[in-house]
Order: structure tokens, then C-alpha cells, then sequence
């Protein structure tokens, strides 16, 4: 997909941004190798999850050879009475003993160096034990060599030091498979302590800095393999401090809860701390320990301080831990109603995301992506981070102030993302200059990266803003009030691009805009060159990275934004939520000023509305015949993919351009949104008719999940208004909604966008919002039919371990829309390819269920919400949230070409080469300093596919919000 731009005299312009992903979406292994008869090599990685009578297996074949291995087929034998119950990802059979598992037809070759995964379901007593053997198509295949177990064991998580203490690490450590543990690294984050190459595996920190830290030990073995502790948190006070915990507290009413307290360093006589109420919910008192003594031999030992509550109010209350000399500790204590246990779970979650020695944010307080720094999906590393991540923060606190009636904390957060996610006036400073008359210059999108650049075409017509005029008569600015939709958090890329400071550059401090994909459907975040969005030719090559997207005479050094829709509609969401229960408290006017905020970014939302080039929507067929729109017949109503906006950098230049986007994804759409910002009166925009776009908006969404309904109940692709990209004529027999042609998998196919389940969880979340708030018979007609079919390919077991989908299959298409008489779809299919244990997926799961069940009184979605909240807390809690351990066998991508023109050559800000032989690790040598590089080394050299733990922070948001969700409406 290419860029837009808008044509001056004497000079030609470069804008930016054609595509965006803003999902956490874990990309998959593509081979493309042709098949060769050769010897294979292979490795297979075996798991189960057991319950005494019966168990899951998941095992991952992975290709060692170098030739491509073709119509696989994996055989193994059990040693006791395991009897196959069903399988998935493959055709699975036994005969006595020995099982038998035959490729789909879907992934029948396995590329050299890269991965597949199957699983099945087994029946067993007695015993259980592992296959001790495999083979792929008759061949015997090397056993995986599993890497070493680190535990850090001292210190302690949430531990506090004093500056000038030494903070004493300790690990132990230990390797499989006959090999043994040569080294334990201590690190920081990133960075490295200190090594002791021998057990008990010890060093002594010093020197420490005041300030949060991220501990962890990395383990090495003798056959070359690694692997990382779980990470622990602490903090480094300025001199000595007292240290409570936890810090977020939730009590029921009429009963009572504990903290404990102790200092951080010994002190040389006794010291008296007291334990006070200083602000909040006054029917919380402290019972017991309000006055404790600490002495030089007992300053480590915890001692208890007991808060009681009342039987009838709630809310939350601060008590402050303080002592004469020592930096003071705070504890947030909430009452809750009745039996509230999730709301209790919500609290405790909450603190782990939130305690800044966890990792979750950065010294601004901006959310990462992950508290894990090697990380490739949508955000190629984690301490970047995405509007989401944003919105995600913003509902997080919204859920807080309805537990605990602190509305502070939610208006924090959209002053967060105000300041460091939209840009200021200086990042956009010749806005000014656009002319909705003429918003942008077309140029083509194109299938693959090595037909970019695209070539500007000043002759087609681009259609006029309909909407530009009155936003500015609303607001009384050219600016535009959206989030960009990426952030290099720490300016580890280094373009260093401050607020209103274009390629201020990597010694620049803070957050940095940057922007990846803009080259097709067929760019996946592997094959992305990364690049600055404010472009003064600093990096790069002669003109900057524009001219690897855009092709033109000259280009001008420019800024440019791309906003995901999905982001800002979640934020409004969120906003209308804060609004209800504040309002419920007695509390509203706390966050009516940021509610008319979220009401002025709906009313810029409305960009993802309208045609890339405000064309007309609907049989829009080449783009010089397709007519240009010349109002609000250049709409679609949809939540698309994007809308961009940009400029000149220089302030005399005097150009502005903004696009829509013409693709369609039903996993974008937010009908609750569009229901706020229609008919709920605090959320509605200022704008003359954004009122009347956002209920059109609600009802064309609805009738879009109907219209992609499949057959089985899942939710299909989308549409397109532009065909290719380039306003293509649709293949003979392509339905159509409007006039916008089915696309199965909207914007990009490396992996295909249809085909991931957390789509469909998030999407199906916020229509069940929308019908528990207003009971809308046809969104109920949607959700019957999809939770039905969800609910059928979702497994809990006995130990309440669950399995739910993953990846998903597609066949056929829907039939043309019919307002008066919707098609029944009998041949669009769904079929489910492979099932996970994802958290953060069964988190957004959850809260369909609780909401539609809340509604609809579905027992059984009531039932399996709470099972799957329950096994996450019961299976999956650690140190920084809840979390599974993750097989990355996309990651032998990091060595994929990365396409730039022959001759084309530049640098990144770090000195990395740009040019015709580029790969991923190439344009991001920052990685070979990351501290879990052994593992991507030891994979690309041939060992097992690498494990990691993540823990997202959208993922640990909707799991906590899914909690809080079960609790308000079900418990």
C-alpha cells in the first residue's frame, strides 16, 4: 500500500503511511522453498497438560535440514493405554499403540528452518509417560535438547533497598540432558551486572541508582543453550524507606485484610512507625499494628498491619506508612460490596501492572508493549508501544475508579496519551496549509515490497473532505486530535523526534514517533525498514526513507501520522464507561473534562470513515472513472484500517494532505463506541453532523457482523472500496456490502488478517457491550450464533486448565448484502486450525461471555467466562501478572531479506547499512545487546525453536478488565 501526497509547483511531495497493524498478533513461519527429495532432519518438541485421567499434548516438528519437508506425516508410539479422544492441526489416528498424525491440507510442507504445530486430546490411567520417539515420514528425529531453568531467588519481589546498599542477586540453575550449567548472568533490564560461573550462583549489586529495577538471572549450559528467570522487581529509594506490601488492597465488607510492613535498610537503633488513614473511604480503619517497632535484628522481618472494614460502605482509602527519617509508603486500600472476590482479583492484578519496578512503563509512565524488550509482532520490540497499549491504560483506569472511586488515575491516563500520543501543534505546525478541496495525491498500492516505490499520480481526481471545515469551526485548529499509532518509547531506533524536534536523533531522551509498514499487503513486520514520521533527510539515504515508498521527481522533507482506528474507539469506549460509573458515584463532574475529550477524538475518528481518497464509496471501479465524492458519499460508515495525515516540515512550504482508508476488517469495528458517540449526550462531538455519521456508522456495523457472519457463527474479513488498492475491478462473483467488494483478509496476508481468534474476541467484545447496555435484537441475533460456535470450540478441563482457538481456516465468501432480506451464508465456513492457552486472547474471551451472558442469562456463557478467569488465576500467576510460556517459531524470520532497490543504499541512526542486502537483524543490530539474543542465535544456528514468557500490557489489561467486568455484572 502505498502513500499519499499532495502536488505543489516546482516540488514534489512525499507523504506517508498506507498500512497499519496495531494488534499484538504473533506471526507464523512462511516457507517458500520448493521441495527437493532429501534426507530429513528434524527435532520434535513434546508437552502435555494433565488432569489425572486424561491430558493434551501440543507438539511442535521443527525442520533441521536444509531442504523443505513435504507432505509430512509424524509417527510415535505410548507405552501405557493412552487412547486418542480427537485431534487438530492434522489428521490424527492410532492403532494400539502407536499413533499416527498426517499434514492438513493447509500446511503440508514445513520449510527448512522453520516449525509446524500439532496437538490432540488422549484418555489414559495409570501412567503417563513421554514417547521416548519419533519420526517424520519414516525418519527418526533428534531429540530437542531443552535449555536450563534459572530462579532467582534473592531478592525477593517488591523488595526496597537503600541507595548505597549492595543488593545481593542469587540464582540457582539447572541444565538437562546430560549437559551442565557453565555460567548464571545477573542482569538489569538490559543491562548486565555482574557473572559467576559457579553454584551457588551469587553477586553483589552496587552502585545502584534511586529507582525502579527489573532483576532477572540468565542461565547458560554446555551445549550452548540458555534461557532467562522469571524477572523481579524492585526498588532503590534514596536513602533509607520503608518498604509495604502489597500496595493495593481489596477488603470486603465486614471483614478484615492484612499488608505487611519492614524497612529497607538496618537501622542503628529502633525505629517507631505509624500506620495512618490520610484520604479516602473512612469506613476503613486500621484494627491492629497502627504503631510498630523495628530494632537493628528484626528491620527485615515483616510485621503485620491489619485494616478493618465496615458493613456498608465501599471505596478506597490511602493509609500512609511513615517513620522519622525514612521515606514514607503508601497502601491503597478498597472496601468492596458484598462478596467482590474478582474485584479483589482486579486489585491485585492491577498493583502487579502497575508497580513501576514490574517494567509495564516507562520513566514518563508511558505503557510498553511488553515488559520483554526481544519481542517481534506488530511492534518489532517491546519497549515500543502502540495506541493500543494507550487505550488499554485509559480503560484499565476507568475500571479502577469504578472499584475504588478514585477518578484520578483515569484522568492521568488520558493526560498521558495526550501529551506523548497525539501530536502537538509543533509536530503538526502546517496543518494549516491543507485544502480539503484537494486532500491528497493518489498513488497505487501494490501486492509485494520489490514493486515500491509507487508512483504519485497528480491526474486522478481525489474526491473533497466533507468533514475538515467543521472540525475546524468545532475546535478552532487545523490540528487533528488522534493518536499516532506507534512510539519507539526509549529511542532505541534513535531518531530521537521530541515533540516539535524533527530527527532530534538517539541522543534525545523520551519517546520518538516512528512508522514501519507502508509496502503492501504481502509486507509482514519481517520485512519492514523502519523509519522516522517527521523526515528532514537526517537518516536514511538522500531523501530520507521517502523514496523507498514513493516515487517522484523530488521530495520534500515532511512529518506524517497514521492512526488506528481500533485505539482511539477503544479509548472512547473507555471513556463512556468512566462516565456511567462515576455518574453511578455520585462523581461525574470529577471526569467530565475528560469525557469531552474522548467526544472531540470521535469526532476526528470520523476520518476512518471515508475512502482513501474520498472517492465515492461503492462499485468504485478505476481510479481515474471512479467518481471523486463530493460529500458524505465518499463514506463507507466503517471503522477502516487507517487515517493518515501530514505535512511539510518546512513552515514556508505551505502543503497538508489527510486520507481515509478504503479496507474494511470486522475485527476493527466498535459498535459501543459509535452508540456512545450517537446517542450517549456526554460523548457527543461538537461537530455538526457527527452526531448523525456515528448512529449511520452504528447501524452499518451492525449489518457488516451479519453480513460476514459465517455459517458456524465466526466473523469473516471484510471489504474493500478499492480493490488491490488501486480501485481494481472485483473477480466475477465477488459479493458485495454496498458496493464494497468481500476481501477475506483485508490489508495485509503475511499471516492472513482473518485469520487470528483474538480478532474476533476483541470485536465480539464490544458488541456484546453494546447489547448488554441497550438489547439490541440483531446484535443479540450475532452474538447467539457466534457464542454458540465459540463455545463449541472451547475446552475446559477437570483441573481447569482450558484450550481455545487460535488459528482460524476460511472457505467460500457471504452472499451480496441484502438490507430488506440478509443471505443466510451458507457457504462462507470456519474452520478451526489449531487451539492455544493465550491469556491475554481468553481475557477479551471472557468479557464476551460476562457481558453477553449478563444480558441474555446464557448459563453456560456464564460458566465457561468464569472458568476461563479462574484457570488463568488458578494455572498461570507469576511475578509480574499471569503469563504462558510461548514456542516463537516465527522467529527464524529474523534473518529475512528486507527489500530496498538495487543502488539504493542509507544508515540507520546507529550507523546500520541500508541497502539491497539488508535483513531484519541487520536494520536492528540493537538486538544483538539484548539479553535473550543467545536464544534467537542458537535457533537460527539450528537448535529448538525458542520459549519465551510474555507478559503484554494489553494482554494483563484485559485480563484484569475481564475480572472486574465478571464482578460488576455476574458475581
Amino acid at each position: 500500500m502505498s502513500p499519499p501526497g499532495r502536488r505543489r509547483p516546482l516540488r514534489r511531495v512525499l507523504t506517508a503511511l498506507a498500512a497499519v497493524l496495531s494488534l499484538p498478533l504473533t506471526l507464523t513461519a512462511t516457507g517458500t522453498a520448493p521441495a527437493h527429495a532429501a534426507a530429513v532432519q528434524c527435532s520434535v518438541d513434546y508437552r502435555t497438560s494433565d488432569w489425572g485421567s486424561g491430558f493434551t499434548t501440543d507438539l511442535t516438528i521443527t525442520n533441521r535440514g536444509s531442504e523443505v519437508i513435504d507432505d509430512w506425516t509424524l509417527t510415535y508410539a505410548y507405552s501405557g493405554n493412552q487412547k486418542l479422544s480427537n485431534g487438530w492441526n492434522g489428521t490424527w489416528s492410532q492403532s494400539g499403540s502407536n499413533v499416527t498424525v498426517k499434514a492438513p491440507a493447509w500446511s503440508r510442507s514445513i520449510a527448512a528452518g522453520a516449525a509446524v504445530s500439532t496437538g490432540a486430546q488422549f484418555s489414559y490411567s495409570g501412567t503417563n509417560a513421554a514417547p521416548t520417539s519419533f519420526a517424520v515420514n519414516g525418519t527418526t528425529c533428534t531429540g530437542a535438547h531443552q535449555p536450563p531453568i534459572a530462579v532467582l531467588t534473592s531478592p525477593t519481589a517488591g523488595a526496597v533497598f537503600s541507595a548505597g546498599d549492595a543488593i545481593p542477586l542469587a540464582a540457582t540453575a539447572a541444565a538437562a540432558d546430560g549437559a551442565n550449567v557453565t555460567k548464571v548472568e545477573f542482569y538489569s533490564d538490559t543491562t548486565l551486572l555482574g557473572t559467576d560461573t559457579s553454584s551457588p550462583y551469587t553477586f553483589s549489586a552496587t552502585g545502584l541508582a534511586a529507582g525502579d529495577y527489573s532483576l532477572y538471572a540468565k542461565a547458560y549450559d554446555s551445549q550452548g543453550a540458555s534461557a532467562e528467570s522469571t524477572p523481579v522487581g524492585i526498588t532503590v529509594a534514596t536513602g533509607p524507606a520503608l518498604v509495604a506490601s502489597p500496595t493495593q488492597l481489596g477488603i470486603q465488607q465486614g471483614a478484615s485484610g492484612t499488608f505487611d510492613v519492614k524497612l529497607s535498610t538496618r537501622p542503628s537503633s529502633n525505629v517507631t512507625v505509624s500506620v495512618t488513614r490520610t484520604a479516602g473511604n473512612t469506613g476503613l480503619s486500621v484494627s491492629s499494628g497502627g504503631s510498630l517497632t523495628f530494632t537493628p535484628s528484626n528491620w527485615n522481618t515483616a510485621q503485620k498491619v491489619t485494616i478493618a472494614a465496615d458493613s456498608e460502605g465501599t471505596g478506597a482509602a490511602t493509609f500512609r506508612v511513615s517513620a522519622p527519617g525514612h521515606t514514607a509508603a503508601e497502601v491503597t486500600v478498597t472496601q468492596l460490596g458484598g462478596s467482590k472476590e474478582y474485584d479483589g482479583r482486579f486489585l491485585e492484578l492491577y498493583g502487579k501492572i502497575t508497580d513501576p519496578a514490574n517494567g509495564y512503563f516507562s520513566p514518563e509512565g508511558i505503557p510498553y508493549h511488553s515488559v520483554e524488550t526481544l519481542i517481534v509482532e506488530a511492534p518489532d520490540h517491546g519497549h515500543e508501544t502502540t495506541s493500543e497499549a494507550y487505550s488499554y491504560l485509559i480503560w484499565l483506569q476507568a475500571m479502577y475508579g469504578r472499584i475504588t472511586g478514585d477518578w484520578t488515575k483515569f484522568n492521568g491516563a488520558w493526560e498521558i496519551m495526550e501529551k506523548y500520543m497525539i501530536p502537538t501543534h509543533a509536530d503538526q505546525a502546517t496543518g494549516s496549509f491543507y485544502d480539503p478541496n484537494k486532500p491528497a495525491t493518489y498513488a497505487p498500492e501494490h501486492d509485494q515490497p520489490s514493486q515500491y516505490p509507487a508512483e504519485l499520480q497528480p491526474s486522478v481526481t481525489s474526491g473533497r473532505d466533507p468533514i475538515a471545515a467543521e472540525l475546524k469551526s468545532a475546535y478552532g485548529t487545523d490540528d487533528v486530535y488522534g493518536m499516532h499509532w506507534l512510539q519507539d518509547v526509549d529511542n532505541v531506533y534513535g531518531y530521537g523526534n521530541e515533540p516539535g524536534k524533527c530527527e532530534a536523533g538517539p541522543s534525545a531522551t523520551g519517546p520518538s514517533y516512528i512508522n514501519t509498514f507502508q509496502r503492501g499487503p504481502q509486507e509482514s513486520v519481517w520485512e519492514t525498514v523502519p523509519q522516522p514520521t517527521c523526515d528532514r533527510f537526517a537518516y536514511g539515504g538522500t531523501n530520507g526513507y521517502l523514496d523507498l515508498f514513493t516515487k517522484d521527481a523530488s521530495y520534500a522533507k515532511q512529518w506524517k501520522y497514521t492512526n488506528a482506528p481500533d485505539a482511539d474507539a477503544r479509548a472512547v469506549q473507555a471513556a463512556y464507561w468512566a462516565d456511567l460509573w462515576a455518574k453511578e458515584q455520585g462523581k461525574g463532574s470529577q471526569v467530565s473534562g475528560t469525557v469531552a475529550k474522548a467526544a472531540k477524538m470521535g469526532d476526528y475518528l470520523r476520518y476512518a470513515m471515508f475512502d482513501k481518497y474520498f472517492k465515492k464509496v461503492g462499485n468504485c471501479v478505476g481510479p481515474t472513472t471512479c467518481p471523486a465524492g463530493t460529500g458524505k458519499d465518499s463514506s463507507h460508515y466503517l471503522l477502516s484500517w487507517y487515517y493518515a495525515w501530514g505535512g511539510a516540515a518546512d513552515t514556508s512550504a505551505g502543503w497538508a494532505w489527510r486520507i481515509g482508508s478504503s479496507h474494511a476488517h470486522g475485527g476493527y469495528q466498535n459498535p459501543l463506541a459509535a452508540y456512545a458517540l450517537s446517542a450517549y449526550a456526554p460523548l457527543k462531538p461538537k461537530s455538526a453532523t457527527a452526531q448523525d455519521d456515528w448512529a449511520k456508522s452504528l447501524d452499518r456495523q451492525i449489518e457488516f457482523y451479519r453480513w460476514l457472519q459465517a455459517d458456524e457463527g465466526a466473523i469473516a474479513g471484510g471489504a474493500t472500496n478499492s480493490v488491490g488498492g488501486r480501485y481494481e475491478a472485483p473477480a466475477a462473483g465477488t459479493p458485495t456490502f454496498y458496493g464494497m467488494a468481500y476481501d477475506e483478509k483485508p490489508v495485509y496476508h503475511d499471516p492472513p488478517s482473518n485469520q487470528w481468534f483474538g480478532f474476533q474476541a476483541w470485536s465480539m467484545e464490544r458488541v456484546a457491550e453494546y447489547y448488554q447496555q441497550t438489547g439490541d435484537a440483531q446484535a443479540k441475533e450475532v452474538l447467539d450464533k457466534w457464542v454458540d460456535w465459540a463455545l463449541s470450540e472451547t475446552t475446559v478441563n477437570p483441573d481447569g486448565t482450558f484450550r481455545i482457538p487460535s488459528t482460524l481456516q476460511w472457505s467460500g465468501k457471504p452472499d451480496t448484502w441484502n438490507a430488506a432480506n440478509p443471505g443466510a451464508n451458507a457457504g462462507l465456513h470456519v474452520t478451526v486450525a489449531d487451539y492455544t492457552q493465550d491469556v491475554g486472547v481468553a481475557g477479551a474471551y471472557a468479557k464476551v461471555l460476562t457481558y453477553y451472558a449478563a444480558r441474555s442469562g446464557d448459563t453456560e456463557a456464564k460458566s465457561v467466562a468464569k472458568a476461563l478467569l479462574d484457570g488463568m488465576w488458578d494455572h498461570h500467576q507469576d511475578a509480574l501478572g499471569i503469563a504462558v510460556p510461548e514456542t516463537r517459531t516465527d522467529y527464524s524470520r529474523f534473518d529475512d531479506p528486507v527489500y530496498v532497490p538495487s543502488g539504493w543504499t542509507g544508515t540507520m541512526p546507529n550507523g546500520d547499512t541500508i541497502n539491497s542486502s539488508s535483513t531484519f537483524a541487520s536494520l536492528r543490530s540493537f538486538y544483538q545487546d539484548d539479553p535473550a539474543w543467545s536464544k534467537i542465535e542458537s535457533y537460527l544456528a539450528g537448535g529448538a525453536a525458542p520459549e519465551f514468557t510474555y507478559h503484554r500490557f494489553w494482554a494483563q489489561a484485559d485480563i484484569a478488565l475481564a475480572m472486574g467486568a465478571y464482578a460488576e455484572l455476574l458475581e
